[in-house]
């Protein structure tokens, strides 16, 4: 299937300049979003997880059915302050300020193989904050992988060290 065509395009959104990737249509469209999701499972089938870790929000869409086909279980990356108990929390830089992102303390045990999945690869900031919290808890980072990656931004860099796959590659 030729994913790219179920993705919209539109230019000049959230501001001018920007080339917007639009995953509404592909997750809209019922035999679009199960060969994506297929295609993940294949990929982490091989890597031998046993947790899906799912960078809020889009990470969501597509990392519950596949902690679902795995028989895994699922552990969500969020923003500061929307996880109850204790929380371990990463800093990330963004191209003017820094954000944070926090996963609960109890939610990976040493020795776990994780694979983490989000909807789109452009510095790797997020994703790598999140492999730092993983890590942190003792996990074992096996996979990132993302539906879109623009490859021009380079974030595949920023997680050299690990398995990074894309199901589609756009330059910005």
């Amino acid at each position: 299937m030729d994913i790219k065509s179920k993705i919209d395009i539109f230019e000049g959104f959230p501001k001018e300049g920007i080339s917007f990737k639009d995953i509404n249509s592909l997750i809209r469209d019922p035999e679009a979003f199960r060969f994506v999701i297929d295609e993940f499972y294949k990929i982490a089938k091989a890597l031998d997880v046993n947790l899906v870790c799912i960078p809020e929000a889009r990470g969501y869409i597509f990392g519950t059915p596949l902690a679902y086909l795995l028989n895994v279980g699922l552990v969500p990356v969020r923003k500061p302050g929307k996880l109850p108990g204790e929380v371990v929390a990463e800093e990330y830089d963004l191209e003017y300020g820094t954000n944070t992102v926090e996963i609960q303390k109890n939610a990976i045990k040493p020795g776990d193989r994780v694979v983490i999945i989000d909807d789109l690869l452009a510095t790797g900031g997020t994703m790598k904050a999140a492999i730092d919290l993983v890590e942190k808890l003792g996990g074992e980072v096996c996979g990132a992988l993302f539906l879109i990656e623009l490859t021009e931004l380079k974030g595949r860099e920023n997680l050299k060290d690990y398995f990074v796959s894309s199901l589609v590659q756009y330059p910005v």
